[in-house]
């Protein structure tokens, strides 16, 4: 009998590992691996983030300080609900919070979306973490000790107090980047309320690293530390609220989200909201290591923007003031020159009732501060980058049919930013003399070989005269795009002549996008390869010409007519996919550090280079797109510390991989267009905003099988290589019959390029 018991207990054992071990049984969220790009190729690693989506609360660990690395720090200074670090130790009472670190292995750590889990061996202790919208919570498991602490550090500017037996109060201010355009004289600051599950036996703070009895303190590096008696195994849990309005809203956020929730039951609730989300993609076919790349990303372009509201209510950086949300959300925490290309448009796809406030949002901030802003932070706008790109995400959230927002006021927002505001980089504010030249001349003008920057304005970006001529006239496009919805002909004509601005600075003699002076001549001795110093940003962003000739999203036909038609137009993208450095790796990487991810010249881990391979959809060799789509997505995403080719930029790098892996692509913002790729799943089925379904087959797809044979749109023969928005906003069924070798008739006539959308030239 008792034989009998202990075999009846090993094959059950045996089936739920088995079960476990089964790749069926997993949910998407079972997928997501949050240490994914967590070391940067060259500049940027990823952080493992909890929170819900969208959430204000994101939960991250703090790892040694210097580290960019995070994956490869050596320490764990503590755990950061958005303000401060709370940490757990049993060694010396200390005014650092260095002396609270721990030493970690991640072979002992637990990532996922909703909740964070590591054992911190210095202390012989446990932390772990999960998310609401508004607060963070913590359960620290100790080690036996008669002076175990519990320490809590803020940075500059804050202020903390210790409130009756069990509760920390406090607020730290909330600045903006180095090149900001945030107003830093009115204050912005995140407040906490801290609730601990036993009374603190004693505590000390310190202010400006100096230890002390005080109950308050505020200042720079002020923080609390408590001494407890603890026992093996005793869990000491810290509920965090957090707010932007008054340390009374913190609590009353953490009383709305958690109410008398216990630790396991948030973490529940919080991995519920994120199967939910993920599973509006549901995929079959592709392999384990697919499936953990396509679901972590897809989680990377569920982090943001950031929902700010609070009970009916929103802080905001803009005017200083708080406001009630009248039904729509509140988001900021946002990066358009990154997001517009895909992350926004796949948001649009999953949800595009949120991306109607989102848009609400972005024209509040404009009523507050005058600009519609690219880089909202709950501080206010950041000057970063180049290009007014709400633009896109404005026009292309209408023209998909999710109008729930005032057009009116939106187009007066964006004609005031293409008219009045500067155009040059990292800048925000009014027109500058070379903003003129822009609209006399049609370019944004470079200095001159040999020429001294005269004009106070042009910060350490430089001009990227280029990048911003290039990115200008897709910005002008949008505009007029909209004036003609709204009947605004004299707009509409005016705006779509600068739409073709980009034409003036083709140089045909080099066939290159080269860089003019302000006189309107050819700026000599401009190398497309290495040309501009640091960054190439004399005249483009971040990454060189051999890239940035192929930036005119609004209008490939045009850009194929410049180079010749569309076999030299070919032949140049062939090119870019093999062209080398010109130097040396290291010395090329050296000059354009945001140039990698590298094939030939192409950078998968920098934006303006991710709508190229589908270029080739307009140019009738669709093959090739299918054929690089794949290389890419192979090569350069992984799922290990350095799956990301390059910065992930909020979620953008992430999500063009969700778009090429289900096989389509929006290569213009703005335009209600997909182009076709080359899906890695043999099905997919996305549930849109609207609840219906878009299902992608791929028929015998497989790492060989990556060419399209023949495909059907909704039952019907479908030789071109795109497809409407209208086409799938009822639901819709996209087939691709797959094979190991290119079609070269499909897709490939000019009558199957995608429609133009560019109107005919005034």
């Amino acid at each position: 009998m008792k034989r009998t018991s202990i075999l009846i207990v090993a094959i059950l054992l045996a089936s739920v590992s088995a079960l476990a071990a089964d790749p069926s049984s997993k949910q998407p969220v079972d997928y997501v691996s949050p240490n994914i790009g967590s070391i940067g190729q060259l500049l940027s690693a990823t952080l493992p983030f909890v929170q819900v989506p969208y959430g204000m609360a994101r939960l991250v660990p703090v790892t040694t300080p210097g580290i960019q690395d995070r994956y490869l720090a050596d320490k764990l200074y503590g755990f950061s609900p958005g303000t401060g670090m709370f940490m757990v130790s049993t060694g010396d009472v200390s005014s650092e919070p260095a002396a609270y670190a721990s030493d970690f292995d991640h072979d002992f750590e637990t990532a996922t979306p909703y909740y964070y889990s590591v054992d911190l061996q210095t202390w012989s202790s446990k932390a772990e973490y999960t998310a609401t919208e508004h607060a963070g919570f913590y359960r620290f498991t100790l080690s036996a000790s008669p002076h175990a602490h519990i320490s809590f550090s803020l940075g500059k500017d804050a202020e903390l107090t210790a409130v009756g037996p069990n509760v920390l109060t406090g607020s730290q201010r909330i600045t903006g980047t180095v090149a900001t355009a945030v107003d830093l004289t009115k204050e912005t600051r995140l407040y906490f309320y801290a609730e601990f599950s036993r009374p603190f036996n004693s505590y000390q703070t310190w202010q400006n690293h100096t230890l002390q009895h005080e109950r308050s303190v505020r200042g720079d590096g002020v923080g609390f530390v408590s001494t407890e008696p603890t026992h093996t195994g005793e869990q000491i849990e810290v509920r965090v609220g957090l707010s932007y309005i008054s340390v009374d809203q913190a609590k009353r956020n953490l009383v709305l989200d958690a109410g008398g929730k216990d630790f396991e039951a948030v973490k529940a609730a919080t991995r519920a909201q994120w199967e939910s989300a993920l599973r509006k993609v549901n995929t079959t076919g592709g392999t384990e290591r697919q499936r953990t790349i396509f679901y972590t990303a897809l989680w990377r372009s569920l982090c943001r923007m950031t929902d700010i509201s609070e009970d009916g209510r929103y802080y905001s950086g803009f005017d200083h003031a708080v406001h009630n949300t009248d039904g729509h959300d509140f988001y900021v925490d946002d990066g358009l020159w990154d997001t517009f290309r895909s992350m926004h448009p796949l948001q649009l796809l999953l949800d595009g009732h949120r991306q109607e406030d989102m848009i609400r949002s972005y024209l509040r901030m404009y009523q507050q501060s005058g600009w519609i802003p690219s880089f909202p932070s709950v501080a206010g706008e950041q000057a970063v980058m180049i290009g007014h790109h709400a633009d896109q995400m404005i026009l292309d959230t209408y023209s998909k049919g999710y109008r729930d927002f005032d057009l009116s006021l939106a187009y007066e927002a964006m004609r005031k930013n293409a008219t009045e505001a500067t155009l040059l980089p990292w800048k925000r504010g009014s027109l500058t003399p070379l903003d003129k030249v822009y609209f006399d001349k049609g370019f944004f003008p470079a200095l001159a070989w040999g020429e001294k920057e005269t004009i106070p304005a042009v910060t350490g970006e430089r001009r990227q005269a280029v990048s911003v001529t290039l990115e200008t006239a897709y910005d002008d496009w949008t505009v007029a795009r909209v004036a003609q919805i709204l009947d605004k002909k004299e707009d509409g004509d005016y705006f779509t002549k600068l739409a073709y601005n980009y034409q003036s600075v083709w140089n045909p003699a080099t066939r290159f996008m080269s860089p003019k002076s302000a006189d309107g001549r050819w700026v000599e001795h401009f190398d497309p390869k290495l040309g501009g110093g640091q960054g190439g940003r004399d005249y483009t962003t971040e990454v060189d010409s051999w890239l940035y000739t192929f930036s005119v999203q609004h209008d490939p036909e045009g850009l194929i007519r410049l180079m010749g038609g569309r076999s030299a137009f070919n032949a140049r993208l062939d090119q870019l996919f093999v062209e080398q450095y010109g130097t040396s790796k290291y010395g090329f990487l050296g000059q354009f550090p945001d140039a990698t991810g590298l094939v030939g010249l192409y950078s998968q881990g920098n934006e303006p280079s991710f709508h190229i391979p589908y270029l080739y959809d307009f140019s009738g060799q669709p093959w090739k797109a299918q054929k690089r789509i794949r290389q890419l997505l192979d090569v350069w995403y992984g799922e290990g510390p350095l799956g990301i080719p390059g910065d992930e930029d909020g979620g953008e790098t992430s999500s063009w991989y969700v778009f090429s892996s289900l096989g389509f692509y929006p290569e213009c913002p703005g335009s209600p267009i997909y182009e076709i790729g080359s899906p890695i799943f043999s099905s997919s089925s996305i549930t849109m905003g609207n609840g219906k379904v878009l299902t992608v087959i791929a028929d015998h797809v497989s790492a060989q099988n990556k060419y399209i044979q023949s495909a059907t749109l909704n039952g019907k023969p479908w030789d071109k290589p795109w497809f409407a928005h209208a086409d799938i906003a009822a639901g819709g069924k996209l087939a691709l019959e797959m094979g190991s070798h290119p079609n070269l008739t499909w897709g490939s006539s000019p009558e199957d390029a995608p429609p133009s959308m560019t109107p005919t030239q005034p």
